[in-house]
């Protein structure tokens, strides 16, 4: 994400509404705000966000901040090689009084699921996500039950430590929205941090750091409504079209950019516009939202990885031979 916070609107309050919750983020997590903007995004788009970052960044303390300023209902599970899907979407219970079954509903039933570690767990697991991501909806003994909306599942994965984890599959990776890198943080950054520790800061005790709701479900709802009217003329569009063409195209892939993912860039770039204040998108917004949005969906050559070829070097090349539109 671009470390820049965009400006306040040109055109709609929502926009300075929606800001407001990037700085009750900050009350909490410091450091992060391309992550938190990166989010944001995301619940614009009805989309999914994949976290990157070593333990101890915030992930889970992030989370926590962005639910508490949009008054969201947020759940966090920690993915485990025993984990079950039963565990994420709910289950069939027996009742002994009644004698019935009922569904007692799993943690997939709230706003923000944070999946913690989800390469932890093995595929059958991380595939029980896979209705509940793309239909917003989970099925249990064939009955199909409505998740909130809201829902963003927010995974995170350990970019170190890659003993006993399961790779996500393409099919998975492509169905989250964005994925977003939580850096270390640089000296000033930690130096702040540790300040407000020793100052009494709780990360357990929200609400005891001033962290409070200042945005609606309907202020949400209005948004999206705002970012679906976002101007993208045809040649932006087509501009959108050749760069993930190009992304598999390049020699160093064996797999590109899907249809799914130019959507994914196309409904970005129209959020990350309106977070600027503008009612339509350039090409500059295609190049800044490319990354968190493309990287993630190529897969390289045995060849290119061994040549220390990487994702972000991939689109680096093609936003440098795409020509863009005048």
């Amino acid at each position: 994400m671009p470390e820049d916070a965009p400006p306040l609107p040109t055109f709609s309050p929502l926009v300075t509404t929606l800001a407001g919750v990037r700085a009750e983020v900050g009350k909490a997590v410091v450091g992060q705000d391309a992550a938190v903007t990166g989010l944001i995004i995301a619940l614009l788009c009805r989309g999914h966000v994949l976290l990157e970052g070593v333990p101890g960044v915030a992930k889970t303390l992030l989370v926590r901040a962005l639910a508490q300023s949009l008054s969201l209902d947020s759940k966090r599970v920690q993915f485990t090689p025993d984990l079950m899907p039963g565990d994420i979407t709910g289950s069939l219970v027996y009742d002994a009084q009644t004698s019935r079954f009922s569904f007692r509903e799993g943690p997939v039933f709230t706003n923000l699921m944070l999946g913690d570690e989800i390469n932890r767990t093995p595929p059958k697991t991380q595939s029980a996500l896979l209705e509940a991501m793309e239909e917003r909806q989970v099925t249990v003994d064939g009955e199909s039950r409505a998740l909130p909306d809201p829902f963003l599942v927010i995974a995170t994965q350990n970019p170190v430590e890659y003993e006993g984890t399961y790779p996500l599959p393409e099919a998975q990776l492509d169905r989250f929205l964005l994925k977003l890198q939580l850096p270390l943080p640089d000296r000033a950054v930690e130096t702040e941090v540790l300040r407000r520790h020793a100052d009494g800061f709780n990360p357990r005790d929200l609400a005891a750091a001033g962290v409070t709701p200042v945005a609606t479900l309907d202020d949400l709802e209005a948004a999206r409504g705002e970012v679906a009217k976002v101007e993208i003329t045809p040649e932006v569009i087509g501009y959108v079209v050749d760069v993930c063409r190009a992304t598999r195209a390049a020699t160093a892939t064996s797999l590109g950019v899907s249809p799914r993912g130019a959507t994914a860039l196309l409904a970005t770039t129209r959020a990350w516009a309106w977070m600027q204040g503008r009612p339509f998108v350039t090409p500059d917004d295609v190049k800044a939202l490319a990354h968190p949005t493309l990287a993630h969906r190529l897969q390289l050559t045995a060849e290119a990885e061994l040549e220390g070829v990487t994702p972000a070097s991939v689109i680096d090349s093609v936003l440098a031979s795409v020509p863009v539109p005048r």
